[in-house]
């Protein structure tokens, strides 16, 4: 859900930083009004060099490009990649009417442990396709998600945002694991031990001191979920999806571009360019890539995906999502996909409402990619490694 301005009030320490979360409300002020050093920031972010950005026209020199893109990415990155091997805890299994719900921790040396919930059909047969169901900011962490019922105001988050895409995802046929990401629900802790700073922008300073980002401590945990999934009885590992909402929707992004058994992305509420989000005096570490904007921005991130499907879900009313940014970012992974010879596998559901999860044309893209299309080749065509 959507923090307030209090919660975010933690000032961008750098520039040419990544640093804004499409969930903090953002109060750049006037011109007028404007401290030198605000405007030295504006100055810099409209000026930032995104010196990797495509600019061919071929497959030859787009597959070329991705390579070169995703190698910076995963360098500004650091290590992300989950472990091989771990121990997995069931902490509860609740059987509902039309699907069962396991309630699951992972361990393994040298990583946090990993709460994730695996929902699962009623008498599923065989193995089906899979969905990684990632969460955006919020009190509730992954229950929201899941619709978890024993946790108060999980059914006020998912009247507000709809939120509850991992549950309408099982009901669908799919299984569905739904990672609990840091610094959220219970990876949160006593929220009052912040003192009404943002959690996000705490947690990503301190993880800086110790040489990690947040971003890549999440993106490894998508990923070992990802794995979870792929290794299950009931899952067919070549037929992966993931989708998400707002933070979420920004992982999902990023795990796609850097997943190629990702056959098929739903990114919701994330149409956005760090480039505008860091115009304003406030931001969240949980999205914090350092330099990226020297080389790129979200729609680069994004064409990393080309040409598996990927459909980015914007509101018409979503105020974290400018028209002119979200037309700006469509340009760009327009660019990748045409290139590649499969622009119609570019898709933007420009729905009426507000910052929340639609569901329409996601649920019939991802029916059409994983129940639909069983050939397990297709998802990895064109994408380097």
């Amino acid at each position: 859900m959507v923090p307030s301005a209090r919660s975010c009030r933690l000032a961008v320490p750098v520039v040419l930083l990544a640093a804004a979360v499409p969930l903090c409300s953002v109060g750049a002020g006037g011109d007028g009004k404007a401290s030198p050093l605000e405007k030295e920031i504006r100055k810099l972010a409209a000026e930032a060099p995104l010196e990797m950005r495509f600019r061919g026209s071929t497959a030859d020199e787009c597959r070329a490009w991705q390579a070169a893109f995703a190698r910076k990415l995963r360098e500004l990155l650091g290590p992300h990649l989950p472990p091989h091997a771990w121990k997995t805890t069931v902490e509860r299994v609740v059987e509902l009417d039309d699907h069962r719900r396991e309630e699951l921790l992972l361990t393994a040396e040298g990583h946090p442990p990993l709460p994730v919930y695996v929902l699962v059909p009623k008498g599923a047969k065989g193995r089906g396709p899979a969905v990684v169901a990632v969460h955006g900011h919020g009190a509730h962490g992954y229950d929201a998600v899941v619709g978890r019922e024993l946790t108060p105001g999980v059914e006020k988050a998912v009247a507000n945002a709809n939120y509850d895409y991992g549950r309408q995802l099982v009901r669908r046929g799919y299984v569905v694991a739904a990672p609990c990401l840091t610094p959220f629900g219970r990876r949160l802790g006593d929220p009052k031990a912040y003192r009404g700073n943002d959690p996000c922008a705490i947690t990503s300073l301190r993880l800086q001191m110790l040489g990690k980002l947040l971003i890549a401590e999440n993106l490894r945990d998508l990923l070992w979920s990802l794995d979870l999934l792929a290794r299950r009885k009931e899952v067919d590992p070549q037929r992966l999806g993931c989708v998400g909402l707002s933070y979420g929707g920004r992982m999902t992004m990023l795990a796609a571009a850097l997943e190629p058994r990702i056959r098929v992305a739903v990114v919701s509420g994330a149409l956005n360019c760090f480039q505008e989000r860091i115009n304003g005096r406030y931001s969240c570490g949980a999205q914090l890539i350092p330099g990226l904007l020297r080389y790129g921005d979200v729609p680069e991130i994004g064409s990393l995906i080309a040409p598996r499907p990927c459909l980015w879900e914007a509101g018409t009313e979503d105020k974290l999502l400018p028209t002119r940014w979200l037309e700006e970012a469509q340009t760009r992974l327009r660019r990748a996909y045409r290139a590649l010879g499969r622009e119609g596998q570019l898709h933007v559901d420009r729905f009426k409402g507000g910052h929340r999860w639609h569901g329409e044309r996601a649920y019939r893209l991802l029916d059409q990619e994983l129940k639909d299309r069983r050939d397990a080749g297709e998802g990895k065509t064109g994408r380097p490694q």
